[in-house]
């Protein structure tokens, strides 16, 4: 069984070291350029394992790309992940690879397809996220189910604290099915449409803090976008401060206080730029 991945982001990398750690191989990589995306959250490459496991290593612009099928068609690949991947893989993509291409959401599909998966499970204040193990199919996050994680969730956790469970459940599925994977034996389950939900992909714009905010939403915000995320934002004059972390309060406390609907943020870890 011939097995490549593609990703640019920490998750995906986690579960490549995983592979090699629980005694597996990769025949392939692929990640983009190291030019592009430099901003999106959690970027990593994979020069460096690549020449550590000695496998080859293709760079690109996009998943769909000619040289992509006819990489996987030179090395003959089974199976195609692609992990933490905004590109959206097409049909001839999906078809190329003998058996298919795997994915994982850090969502419990069907719930909450789409995009930003981590900082929406925040702001929804879900008890419960996860992780799905699915085979890709042309739809956005509906193909069949391999397997799912759940993660708990708490009332005051942050997108730091969340994507490192994220990460720790994508390690945890590779290490429980790679077999099942390797040896074509992986069972899959059709996702029930009637329980599907789409959740909206988010842009830095959105982490803005307002002045006609409720307290507690903002200090929500701050949690939902913090690192690996872009940051919430309150606009200051001809400044704005970027704030990581903060607090609530009925009253003023500190210079750096920022007065919303029902009270103040009092931000802790912040910068002004």
């Amino acid at each position: 069984m011939k097995i490549a991945f593609a990703t640019c982001v920490k998750l995906g990398l986690s579960c490549i070291e995983e592979i090699y750690r629980i005694g597996g191989n990769l025949d392939l990589l692929i990640s983009l350029k190291d030019e592009n995306a430099n901003s999106k959250s959690g970027r990593i490459y994979l020069d460096d394992i690549s020449t550590k496991k000695n496998v080859p290593l293709l760079k690109i612009d996009n998943i769909n790309d000619q040289e992509v099928l006819s990489a996987l068609s030179e090395y003959k690949i089974d199976w195609l992940f692609i992990i933490g991947w905004s590109q959206i893989a097409k049909k001839e993509l999906l078809c190329t690879p003998q058996k298919g291409c795997i994915g994982m959401h850090p969502t419990l599909l069907p719930q909450g397809r789409g995009r930003a998966a981590i900082p929406w499970a925040i702001l929804k204040e879900l008890d419960e996220t996860g992780v799905t193990m699915f085979k890709l199919d042309e739809g956005v996050d509906t193909g069949d189910i391999i397997a799912q994680g759940r993660i708990s969730m708490h009332s005051k956790i942050n997108a730091t604290e969340l994507y490192e469970k994220v990460n720790e459940m994508h390690v945890k599925l590779i290490s429980n099915y790679w077999e099942s994977i390797y040896t074509n034996t992986v069972k899959l389950s059709v996702q029930d449409e009637s329980k599907a939900t789409f959740w909206e992909g988010r842009t830095p714009k959105d982490g803005e803090i307002k002045k006609n905010m409720f307290v507690k939403d903002a200090e929500k915000l701050v949690r939902a976008i913090t690192h690996p995320y872009p940051g919430a934002f309150y606009k200051m004059d001809d400044k704005i401060m970027k704030i990581w972390s903060a607090t609530i309060s009925p009253e003023k406390n500190g210079e750096n206080s920022i007065k919303l609907k029902d009270g103040y943020l009092i931000p802790e870890n912040f910068e002004i730029i």
